[in-house]
């Protein structure tokens, strides 16, 4: 299912949405499927993310996400909030800051709500974006993942 961003704008306007809040991507599950790909993908197979039996016993009654896979889940929901229309490439440039501030149970749903911070040109008339973002976790107050990430757009 093709979903619609819910921010689109020209490369040529890009630097209006300095400090704008772009809303929430759709809830995207976190199924126990998906942790065992992301397991196999990483060769981290640690007990608390692939072993549903022995994580019920576990210091969170369940297996849970690893970190790392709720933050790669910033590039399809960022997308989802974005698109600069006009260019011919964008690239993901880094992080800033990451914290993982509270587990993600399987069975649970997150999603990307995130604010422009700055926008600056560079080099290759290209724009340098830098935006905050929380994953939040459904029904729960402390966001799963708060992080500085940075994309490059250029026309």
């Amino acid at each position: 299912m093709d979903i619609q961003p819910k921010n689109i704008i020209s490369f040529h306007d890009a630097q209006k949405l300095e400090g704008k809040d772009l809303g929430y991507s759709s809830w995207v599950e976190i199924t126990q499927d998906r942790i065992n790909t992301f397991a196999d993908a990483t060769d981290d197979h640690q007990w608390i993310h692939t072993d549903p039996e022995q994580a019920k016993d576990g210091p969170f009654g369940t297996a849970i996400a690893h970190g790392f896979l709720t933050l790669s889940l910033i590039i399809p929901m960022w997308t989802e909030l974005l698109d600069i229309t006009d260019v011919s490439t964008k690239v993901n440039y880094g992080l800033d800051r990451v914290r993982f501030t509270a587990p993600v149970p399987v069975g649970s749903r997150v999603r990307l709500g995130a604010r422009i911070t700055e926008i600056t040109e560079v080099k290759g008339d290209g724009l340098h974006i830098v935006a905050e973002g929380n994953i939040e976790i459904e029904g729960q107050e402390r966001p799963a993942v708060v992080a500085t990430f940075i994309t490059r757009v250029y026309p």
